[in-house]
């Protein structure tokens, strides 16, 4: 049975439901490293994810699976380029491709000619990603090694 995923404003998620997913440890050990979240930091950043929605281009939303919280995303201009993220609970991993496309269509809505997504270098090589990508390559953001993935909006 597949799952249904729906997307949700920032407004619409329960902070204290968000708190543990985006303290993981297991998710978080494929982010750049910065002290966990509490309440009220927690507060302070998913601000600035509502703000992103008002940028002409952008879109964070919160990633419902069958009704439960699964993590969120983004198209965001960081860098002077539009990336996608995609930050999912480890019980949810396999939603990433999905989400990934709805995320291309957004991309496509925005009429982005291309967006980026990057990857801490402790992440695998991923083989899907390189095949679409227009370029990879090393990149440092913020003092940290990624691996960038340039894609083609069509």
């Amino acid at each position: 049975m597949k799952e249904k995923i729906e997307y949700i404003k920032f407004d619409d998620i329960d902070q204290e439901a968000f708190l543990p997913l985006v303290n993981s440890q297991r998710v978080r050990e494929h982010l750049m490293e910065h002290a966990l979240f509490t309440l009220e930091t927690l507060t302070q950043w998913m601000a600035t994810k509502r703000a992103l929605d008002n940028e002409v281009g952008c879109k964070a939303r919160g990633i419902l699976c069958d009704g439960e919280l699964a993590g969120w995303c983004a198209i965001q201009y960081e860098e002077s380029q539009y990336e996608i993220a995609i930050i999912i609970d480890d019980r949810h991993w396999g939603l990433g491709k999905n989400v990934f496309k709805d995320m291309m269509g957004w991309a496509r809505e925005f009429k982005h000619e291309y967006v980026y997504i990057h990857f801490l270098h402790t992440r695998p090589e991923y083989r899907f990603l390189k095949k679409i990508a227009k370029s990879v390559q090393e990149t440092e953001l913020y003092g940290n090694k990624f691996i960038s993935y340039q894609l083609a909006v069509e």
